[in-house]
């Protein structure tokens, strides 16, 4: 189950991709599309999460910064 951490109701823009930077700020890009290129990052909020191992950071459909933890499975590689 998802948790919410910030609530910031961001509006999206159709053909561009909304995430949680590495800084813990929200940016989107332009996606690319067929021979289209995509374009650079552009900062949307600043949030300044601060993230934690093993946890999947994204908006969610309300235009609100949420995370889970993520579920790891298959076979454990041999050391």
């Amino acid at each position: 189950m998802a948790e919410k951490l910030v609530k910031l109701g961001i509006k999206r823009q159709k053909g561009y991709l909304y995430y949680v930077d590495k800084h813990g700020d929200v940016s989107c890009a332009k996606m690319a599309r067929g021979k289209k290129k995509g374009g650079g990052p552009k900062k949307v909020a600043k949030v300044g999460i601060k993230r934690k191992k093993g946890y999947l950071y994204f908006i969610d459909k309300k235009g609100d910064v949420s995370c889970a933890k993520m579920k790891r499975g298959g076979k454990r590689k041999k050391r």
